[in-house]
């Protein structure tokens, strides 16, 4: 190989300037070939612009990665299958016994309809009740007001408070037999005029609906309270209304201060299920090896996630008949199960838009998450005059009991799900099955892109990902390669960062691999080239690390274009992106493959430019970052001496002729004058030894890096004392 050069300063004329034809920033893209000329161009004087996207990158694939983690665990139960359906309501209770009729018949007069309490299901609830915060208060305000609004989210056991309030209240307030109690099947019947009790010295349950449907009527009460509560005290009996939010927001209207009402409490699950299991005065003994069953079998994981008192009783029951209570326990969190029954409630968008919001911005600000979800619930319903008053947040404990408010530290508290298999569940269950959905979805989605947050846009992009993997080809087609294709760097990031999730699920790598090939082998035209971009920038990302080999492959497909240029800045970013996921092995195999016929041809140039980019790129941390290095140092600097050998070499076919000679002693001086100092004690003696190595080649190697190193250790304007050391290490002074 003949040598050019080798004493020369980098000529002027041929210094960076201007970025290719075809990506002109702020001018349009042109179709055909970019020109070499062009594209050296834009890789040098496009590196400080694409910075901020390159952190982009970087923290959008980590937060990739950790959701593809997630992903790929150990996820039995994430199928959309067979349900588990629990009932809305739950029965447990804890020591009175009232008098309760026999029969099971409902009554009907001008009170409404009402149906007794058999003797069976007081026990049920009152034998084993365990008496949740403020038990006592709510039974003062019973016994005083005769009517008590009870409130409380579905499964937290407000029944059963219900009939314990009103079994004491009726004993206390001296009924004869203790009283019955009666459910009151029309809730609403209260508010009719001139209601009164059907039986006299009853107590009175009745369960209003969950939802605004339920509540309809009850903002009434506060109107209606002294005739209703004159009909109780008239015949001696005692009314418990029990509902939701939605039942708590009507009575507190106008007039609302006046109504008794009680927000229950809900009790641990673990401690109604050992007092099911256990009832009254166990031993700590038998308390220890119970608590130490459950958590083996899976039951204290279940019940934090799920921590309905209906789950508890569920699982009681299971442990009382002998059945497997891990087998009932794993059905139980089977996050599918648990998905399916949650849309099968709730189908108002109000509910599903936030489940949806939390789903893709999860770990993300209570406020970010709302603002999202209003958005979204905006897109799903008919235009409203004004503001709509919606308040995701009084509602999370009733609709949304599987997502919790994390507080920590100073801000706003953090929207996380209680299993962290739910997000990605909820996805593919809203893509799937709601059909009517899935076109203001990806709207939805492509708006969350373009986000002043970075952490939104990367946690929509990956979303996408899991919307890729659930139906590859119609993602692709949808929306994928239309991001992909995109003139927006962003949104060809997102794409990039949906098809890197996707891909890391074995079922659907060698989909998204064909892909990548495909359009890293496509055409010139402006389109073709983003593509191919797009390809070169999935490769480097996170389906890089678990496959490099197939990764560099896609990236040499889209750099062997003859004479087109074009894709050489995208590339290059590529080959910075797979050397921070810790692959610098394959790539610079790769580099030195490709330009191993050491001549100017276009494939021999474009390795060497994309080496030497990776090599002016300070590496940047990232959390859950694989790559060991130095932030602010180039990763092939702080990391020698391994790899020193293909370094090397690849430093002296750089340094050996233009147009990579210029480029390759710009960024060898930023080595030795910028980074050396950064990387620590020991990395100017490696960089010496390396350049030693370089030395040794054949050729005029030596000569050259003398000539530079002195001419940089006497530079009038900037001396270098690292480089007067380095050339002192070279030439064998000591002195």
């Amino acid at each position: 190989m003949s040598e050019e050069a080798t004493a020369e300063p980098p000529s002027a004329s041929d210094a960076p300037a201007g970025a290719p034809e075809g990506e002109r920033p702020g001018g349009a893209e042109q179709d055909g070939p970019v020109s070499e000329s062009d594209a050296l161009r834009s890789l040098q004087e496009g590196a400080a612009a694409e910075d901020a996207e390159r952190s982009e990158a970087l923290k959008a694939g980590a937060i990739a990665d950790l959701i593809a983690q997630r992903l790929n665990a150990d996820a039995s139960g994430t199928r959309i299958g067979t349900l588990a359906l629990f009932n809305d309501t739950v029965s447990f209770g804890g020591g009175f016994h009232s008098g309760g009729s026999g029969g099971g018949h409902a009554r009907r007069d001008g009170g409404g309809s009402v149906l007794p309490l058999t003797a069976a299901e007081l026990a049920h609830h009152t034998d084993l009740f365990v008496e949740p915060e403020g038990y006592g208060s709510a039974l003062g305000l019973l016994c005083e007001r005769h009517l008590l609004v009870l409130t409380g989210p579905s499964g937290s056991g407000r029944e059963a408070a219900g009939v314990n309030l009103l079994a004491e209240a009726l004993v206390l307030g001296g009924a004869e037999g203790g009283g019955i109690c009666h459910r009151l099947l029309d809730p609403a019947a209260v508010l009719a005029p001139g209601w009164e009790p059907p039986v006299e010295n009853g107590g009175y349950l009745a369960l209003v609906e969950d939802g605004p449907a339920g509540a309809r009527g009850f903002e009434a009460l506060p109107r209606h309270l002294h005739a209703v509560v004159a009909a109780l005290r008239s015949r001696g009996c005692r009314l418990v209304l029990t509902g939701g939010q939605d039942l708590a927001v009507a009575v507190r209207g106008d007039g609302g201060e006046t109504v008794a009402t009680h927000a229950l409490v809900p009790v641990d699950p673990l401690t109604v299920l050992e007092r099911r299991v256990l009832g009254h005065g166990s031993s700590p003994e038998e308390h220890a090896a119970l608590r130490a069953r459950l958590t083996a079998g899976g039951v204290v994981a279940a019940l934090r996630e799920m921590p309905a008192a209906r789950h508890a009783v569920r699982l009681a029951a299971d442990i009382a008949a002998g059945r497997d209570v891990a087998a009932a326990a794993a059905a139980l969190r089977d996050p599918s199960e648990q998905v399916r029954t949650w849309f099968d409630r709730h189908r108002n968008p109000e509910a599903v838009a936030f489940a949806l919001a939390a789903a893709v911005l999860e770990d993300s600000g209570y406020l970010t998450v709302a603002e999202a979800a209003v958005k979204l619930r905006a897109a799903l319903t008919a235009p409203e005059p004004a503001p709509p008053d919606v308040r995701f947040r009084d509602r999370l404990g009733d609709e949304q009991q599987w997502i919790r408010l994390d507080h920590g530290g100073l801000g706003q508290p953090r929207v996380r799900f209680r299993n962290p298999m739910l997000a990605q569940v909820v996805l593919v269950y809203a893509w799937t099955g709601l059909d009517g959905w899935r076109e203001p979805l990806i709207a939805w989605l492509r708006r969350l892109l373009d986000h002043g947050d970075l952490e939104v846009r990367a946690r929509a992009a990956v979303a996408a990902g899991v919307l890729v993997w659930v139906d590859h080809h119609y993602a692709v087609h949808r929306f994928v390669t239309a991001w992909a294709a995109g003139e927006s760097w962003p949104l060809r990031q997102a794409a990039a960062t949906a098809l890197g999730v996707a891909g890391s699920r074995a079922d659907s790598a060698e989909a998204v691999w064909e892909l990548l090939h495909g359009w890293a082998r496509g055409g010139s035209s402006a389109r073709q080239r983003r593509l191919a971009g797009t390809a070169a920038n999935t490769a480097g990302g996170l389906l890089g690390r678990t496959a490099p080999e197939r990764a560099v492959a896609v990236l040499r497909d889209a750099l062997d274009r003859d004479d087109d240029w074009g894709t050489l800045p995208s590339v290059a970013w590529g080959g910075v992106h797979l050397l921070h996921q810790g692959q610098a092995g394959p790539l610079l195999d790769a580099y030195l493959e490709w330009s191993e016929p050491q001549d100017l041809s276009p494939m021999v140039v474009k390795s060497l430019s994309a080496f030497l980019f990776a090599a002016s790129r300070p590496y940047e941390t990232t959390a859950g970052g694989p790559a060991d290095g130095v932030p602010g140092v180039p990763l092939l600097l702080s990391g020698l001496p391994a790899h020193r050998g293909a370094v090397g070499e690849l430093w002296a076919r750089a340094l050996a002729r233009r147009p990579m000679q210029d480029t390759a002693l710009l960024t060898l001086r930023d080595w030795i004058d910028v980074y050396a100092d950064r990387g620590g004690p020991n990395t100017l003696d490696a960089l010496g030894d390396l350049l030693r190595d370089v030395a040794c080649r054949p050729g005029s190697h030596h000569e050259r890096l003398v000539w530079w190193l002195d001419k940089w250790a006497h530079d009038g304007e900037r001396p270098s004392r690292n480089a007067a050391r380095l050339h002192r290490h070279l030439t064998g002074r000591t002195t």
